[in-house]
């Protein structure tokens, strides 16, 4: 499990929905300690017992983490769990040491970044080349700068330690993407500066996919040399998604 934001009641209902079982949860990860990720886990560990990871000084920032038994590394640090190399990189925001991963088991990757304003070399070397890659598409430059955010707010997000355009995450895919990604999906959408359709048509548009709907809510790259499709994906914040 990658943080945890939510009620117990909520992250099971979430669970449950998708077919999954609790029991199978081996261990949390944070990437930061703002409280969105995070205000759900001296809960969760109540009736659920795992390894506990975070970058060094994550769980000083708040006091109801500080008392739970963390795992701690430094941002480009890596370790093993349920069989699973994680590797973690240092991204850029407005917390401690937030970071982001890399899972890999048996040749199968999944990159995983939000909640950053830039990707780090470190980012990008180790998001490229996952199978499914989860990145931050957060705003809609046009619709921040013209939405109800005040100014300070509206610029915290553009600089380089709040969170990642449309633009910049459709900018770093052409990088990213190559033959043996198959699922990229937007994360942490905006729900007052963005929208679905609006990540997933520059996400498409950088990598000449083909959208699947008049909607843009998904799209898909046909590989010219027969290998598997590549699929592009908005997560939502309201219910769960799920990719294979």
């Amino acid at each position: 499990m990658i943080d945890n934001g939510f009620s117990r009641r909520e992250v099971l209902a979430r669970i449950h929905e998708l077919d999954l079982d609790e029991n199978d949860v081996r261990a949390l990860v944070l990437t930061h300690e703002h409280s969105d990720h995070v205000s759900g886990v001296s809960v969760w560990v109540k009736r659920w017992e795992g390894p506990l990871f975070a970058s060094q000084g994550t769980p000083d920032a708040r006091k109801y983490l500080a008392c739970l038994p963390f795992e701690t590394f430094g941002p480009g640090e890596e370790f093993e769990v349920a069989g699973v190399r994680v590797q973690t990189f240092p991204t850029t925001h407005d917390v401690i040491n937030p970071v982001g991963f890399r899972f890999s088991c048996q040749g199968d990757a999944i990159g995983y970044v939000t909640d950053t304003g830039t990707l780090p070399p470190g980012a990008m070397s180790l998001l490229r080349d996952a199978r499914i890659l989860a990145i931050e598409s957060n705003h809609d430059v046009p619709m921040l700068r013209t939405g109800s955010y005040p100014r300070h707010l509206q610029d915290r997000i553009i600089s380089e330690l709040g969170h990642l355009s449309n633009e910049q995450a459709a900018g770093a895919l052409r990088e990213l993407v190559t033959d043996r990604t198959e699922h990229v999906v937007a994360m942490h959408i905006s729900q007052e500066n963005n929208r679905p359709s609006l990540a997933v048509r520059a996400l498409a548009a950088a990598l000449g996919a083909e959208l699947d709907n008049e909607l843009g809510s998904s799209a898909t790259l046909a590989r010219s040399d027969g290998g598997v499709d590549l699929h592009i994906h908005a997560a939502g914040q309201n219910r769960p998604f799920t990719v294979e």
